[in-house]
């Protein structure tokens, strides 16, 4: 049985999940149907005469519709560039509808999960609309990632095939041979192999193994799509980024995908055939949902391999690039590259993924770049709120716009509501601009749940809203601001210190590069901050300097006590791994 409504209660979702554990031979989009007959159907229109829900007026949402559209309203228009190669619209949509085919035949059914390993090139667009057409739920596997965290990945999400990249593929091959020494069933491998833009070199195929373009030429372009039955049925899992040891698979539904797709695009002012450079992971949130959305628009895909400032300029200059997006790390490797000069005409950049200082957004500016600051997790499909800009906030100091830019802003139009709520009574906080509360998110555009982590799910949706871990204050015009996450706040003497604030002022010294602050064990004031410090090329300064800078900047308690100089530690998404750096602080011992 597929649902369609459902009730507004919550009452019937904690119960019909646990029926799950009971469904362990069943496929990823079967376990969520038997949720819904528990559920029953939410049916009250019924009671209005001459009403009739039926095929012309009710059609599951899905974003595979997207490309349907884009073959006929954009047929001969660029889709994706990669180097030498280019599509049309019409040819994408063809080779979807081959690798849809193709996976079909090869016995992947509706709810299988299908994995992919590789970097943003042409195979990975085409696999975001080709997965689901065939019914299955795509599972994009961060392209940095090791054997062993692969292989893990594969396990959990029960991938039937894996789509490699052939410059991973001996990484891939390791994830395989862990699998078989496990005595688990490994995926089939997919070679991509096609794109080889600066690789001549062939690669050797194991029995069993099948090379991407061979593979798409199995299918037929007469394949009729699997549609969703619900749109509440899986399209995808994503895993977090890793920024603890323990990644969780987000599924998200056709209609989240659907409805934070076209959030996405308003929310970055993305109209008809924009030209958009992938500087954003497709691995990651579904390229923030773009991967799917730009095909609503009739988007010009610049696929890039490899991301650098000489070859973001390069392609912008190249391809008339209106649009890009990047964590704020890629927006500091701009500003701060040899490579980077005043652009050839405005470019819309969306950044997010950790608080960006303001002096890094106003650089940016300087540029030519307009940047568009949104905030959200993997959770929230990636995009869930941007800083929506005011015209009176035009004629401010360029310094001061880039302080109103660093703000999360409001939630999107996918969102039913993003508030700054108390974690414990979880009532609203006051809107001052000071007092720090938990940022909650309700909507479609909210993940389904966990895979395969029940506990998990409950306690992200205790209380009827989903708990994102983050800290922020909501500003007096409704807007909110991230001052840090939960288990990164330091309780110095009683009093709380945003390390993300401290970190804005360390980034404001011309000799710091990129700066992390941790909580330092202390015997006296409990904790004090502790500062970790990579500088730029070409300057010397020593603790003491940023220390005094600090407190020449901040309230004396906020500055840091400690400040050690080194290379920071990410994750594969540019995310700085703050667990690590607790642990380096907490092995130093009690400042007093």
């Amino acid at each position: 049985m597929s649902y369609r409504f459902f009730k507004s209660s919550w009452s019937w979702v904690v119960p019909s999940i646990k029926r799950l554990h009971s469904f362990g031979s069943l496929t990823l989009t079967q376990r969520y149907r038997h949720i819904s007959g528990f559920a029953g159907e939410f049916e009250s229109w019924k009671s209005m005469e001459g009403l009739r829900r039926c095929s012309a007026n009710h059609v599951p949402l899905s974003p595979i519709t997207f490309l349907e559209r884009a073959a006929k309203v954009y047929r001969d228009s660029t889709s994706l560039i990669y180097g030498s190669y280019n599509y049309t619209w019409a040819q994408t949509h063809q080779r979807c509808l081959k690798l849809a085919s193709a996976l079909s035949q090869l016995g992947i059914s509706p709810g299988h999960v299908v994995a992919t390993f590789s970097p943003n090139v042409p195979a990975m667009y085409e696999l975001h609309f080709a997965v689901p057409m065939a019914g299955a739920v795509l599972c994009t596997l961060n392209s940095r990632l090791d054997s062993a965290m692969v292989s893990v990945l594969l396990t959990h999400s029960e991938a039937k095939v894996i789509f490699v990249d052939h410059k991973l593929l001996e990484i891939a091959r390791g994830a395989l041979d862990l699998l078989a020494k496990t005595n688990k069933k490994p995926p089939i491998l997919i070679l991509i192999s096609k794109w080889d833009i600066d690789d001549t070199t062939q690669t050797s195929l194991e029995p069993g193994t099948y090379e991407y373009e061979s593979f798409l030429e199995t299918g037929h372009v007469g394949f009729e799509i699997r549609r969703p039955e619900s749109e509440w049925d899986p399209i995808s899992i994503n895993y977090t980024s890793g920024t603890t040891s323990k990644p969780k698979g987000v599924v998200y539904s056709h209609r989240g995908a659907y409805l934070n797709s076209l959030a996405t695009l308003l929310l970055h002012g993305i109209q008809s055939m924009p030209v958009y450079l992938w500087t954003v992971p497709m691995f990651h949130c579904n390229g923030w949902c773009l991967a799917w959305g730009l095909a609503a628009q009739g988007g010009k895909n610049i696929c890039l391999r490899n991301v650098s400032p000489k070859e973001i300029f390069e392609n912008i200059a190249l391809h008339n690039v209106t649009h890009m997006g990047g964590a704020p790390t890629v927006l500091n490797m701009i500003v701060n590259s040899p490579d980077r000069k005043p652009l050839p005409h405005k470019v819309d950049i969306l950044t997010g993924g950790s608080p960006p200082p303001p002096q890094i957004l106003y650089k940016m500016e300087e540029l030519g770049f307009r940047v568009t600051h949104l905030y959200g997790l993997t959770e929230t499909y990636g995009p869930g709120t941007y800083c929506i800009w005011k015209p009176e906030w035009d004629s401010l100091p360029l310094a001061e716009q880039s302080k109103l830019k660093a703000r999360q802003g409001m939630q999107h139009v996918g969102l039913e509501e993003v508030d700054i709520r108390d974690p414990v009574t979880s009532k609203p906080v006051p809107a001052d601009g000071k007092t720090m509360g938990e940022i909650m998110f309700r909507g479609n555009t909210v993940m389904s749940g966990y895979f395969k982590d029940l506990q998990a799910t409950e306690e992200a949706f205790s209380g009827g809203w989903f708990r994102s871990g983050d800290l922020a204050v909501k500003h007096p015009d409704g807007y909110i601001e991230v001052k840090d996450r939960l288990k990164d706040i330091i309780i110095s003497g009683g009093e709380n210190i945003s390390t993300v604030e401290v970190e804005t002022v360390l980034y404001s010294h011309p000799a710091v590069l990129e700066a992390a602050v941790v909580a330092r064990p202390d015997n006296h004031w409990g904790q004090t901050p502790c500062a970790f410090v990579k500088l730029k090329e070409g300057f010397d300064v020593d603790a003491q300097e940023l220390i005094r800078f600090c407190r020449d900047n901040l309230p004396h308690y906020m500055a840091p006590k400690t400040v050690i100089f080194e290379e920071l530690p990410r994750t594969s998404t540019g995310k700085i791994q703050k667990y690590l750096l607790r642990e380096k602080a907490k092995a130093l011992g009690s400042l007093s």
